[in-house]
């Protein structure tokens, strides 16, 4: 086999990890065990939204400041594969014990800690996952093999969700003999879930070459990761530019991670969503959102970074702000679908963004902060969705901080120049 044959299939096997972590994100979650546990194991939904936003926000909490810590040791340390591999078993065992989750609140806290446990599993794997990728490709391809990966992601959420819904959920009982009475049928998906995401992990540990460890130990792995990482904040200090666009950043993540964490239990506890309408609400969901991140590909490359996050900011707003005060199902259904075809695209362009305004000598640094804004405070979203539902006794409410969340960064992203940085001249990227 050639060296190129190689290193295409080690990063197909790489991409391939994104379609087993994404199970996680769709099937417990987003939308269908965050919508089971509040129809069904806490005692009401404004009670189980309030607990599932505390869980997700304690979670984000402990990945805010643990991954400074972990990128350093997977950028100095070497060896990745071994701390994806204890992630991911994490994260497995997580949601395989679900399927132990009961609809009682006899199950209330097994429930929060095993999806607590399945959470922090997936997160964290996915900061060694991205340090594997600029080992395996090259500046030239890394961005065409980024995005294969974000849309193998996408590709494998949609496949879960229809298989779960219709292998189990639809036909788990006349096919399996599951009890619907005890929600077998849906509690069989949380169990699959894991299976999922052990299976199609395979690949990257038999395929996809890891780098040689650098022999340092754990401390010098972190002191020398932290050292580059002051020198990055440092560096800030000569870009405004870029920590503006950070500082918006912060905002409209937390909005998205809101919305991924909360929308669920939001259809279920608000406009009385089944299980199975959940799975058809979470399959049409990633159809417009994979159908949103590929068209507004082409916006990026015509008119820019900057502006394709405004606008889909813009259309992120508006169907947010619409699903708050909309009492049709129906009209939830449109505004909600309308809403995934600008949630790829933000991600996709912010990331497109960072490497256009960076310094060229400075990228890594750079990047190194842009995860650290992703993470930073991604628990303040659910955990204000949690705490306004439960003091104003409305999911409404509570769902409302998000749209605090995504006009705020929207309101910050006009101060930031699409510009090149550094030093003494600033390049258009425009041109």
């Amino acid at each position: 086999m050639s060296k190129e044959s190689s290193r295409g299939n080690g990063l197909f096997a790489w991409a391939m990890y994104d379609w087993a972590n994404s199970a996680y994100f769709v099937m417990i979650q987003t939308f269908v065990f965050a919508a089971y546990f509040a129809q069904s194991i806490a005692e009401n939904e404004t009670t189980g939204t309030a607990l599932w936003g505390n869980m997700i926000g304690l979670a984000g909490f402990i990945l805010a400041i643990s991954a400074p810590f972990l990128g350093s040791i997977a950028d100095e340390g070497g060896r990745r594969k071994p701390w994806i591999g204890f992630f991911t078993i994490m994260c497995v065992f997580g949601c395989s014990m679900l399927w132990f989750a009961e609809p009682s609140t006899d199950f209330i806290w097994f429930a929060l800690i095993m999806a607590f446990i399945a959470t922090l599993g997936a997160e964290l794997s996915f900061i060694f996952y991205n340090a594997m990728l600029p080992d395996l490709t090259t500046s030239l391809t890394i961005g065409k093999w980024s995005g294969w990966g974000w849309a193998m992601g996408y590709a494998g959420g949609l496949f879960c969700l229809i298989i779960g819904y219709f292998g189990f959920v639809e036909y788990g009982a006349e096919w399996f003999g599951l009890n619907e009475e005890s929600l077998q049928n849906v509690r069989i998906t949380f169990l699959f879930t894991g299976i999922w995401y052990a299976l199609f992990s395979l690949p990257l540990f038999l395929k996809t070459p890891d780098v040689p460890s650098k022999n340092k130990k754990i401390a010098e792995a972190v002191s020398d990761g932290l050292r580059e990482l002051k020198n990055g904040i440092r560096l800030l200090k000569k870009e405004p530019n870029i920590w503006k666009f950070l500082l918006a950043r912060i905002f409209y993540n937390d909005g998205l991670a809101t919305i991924f964490a909360m929308g669920g239990v939001y259809a279920a506890g608000t406009f009385g969503f089944d299980t199975g309408q959940i799975f058809m609400f979470g399959i049409a969901l990633n159809i417009t959102a994979g159908i949103g991140a590929f068209g507004f590909s082409w916006v990026d490359d015509i008119s820019g970074s900057k502006k394709t996050i405004i606008w889909s900011l813009t259309g992120l707003v508006i169907p947010v702000f619409a699903v708050l005060f909309v009492e049709s199902e129906t009209w939830f259904w449109v505004w909600g679908l309308l809403l995934g075809i600008f949630v790829g695209p933000v991600q996709a362009s912010s990331r497109t963004f960072m490497g256009r305004i960076s310094p060229q000598n400075k990228r890594n640094q750079m990047f190194g902060l842009f995860a650290l804004s992703g993470k930073l405070t991604t628990f303040a979203g659910p955990l204000m969705v949690g705490w306004i539902t439960l003091l104003m006794d409305s999911q409404r409410w509570g769902m409302a901080s998000i749209l605090l969340l995504l006009i705020v960064g929207l309101g910050l992203m006009f101060s930031v120049d699409e510009i090149q940085g550094t030093s003494k001249e600033k390049v258009p990227l425009t041109q």
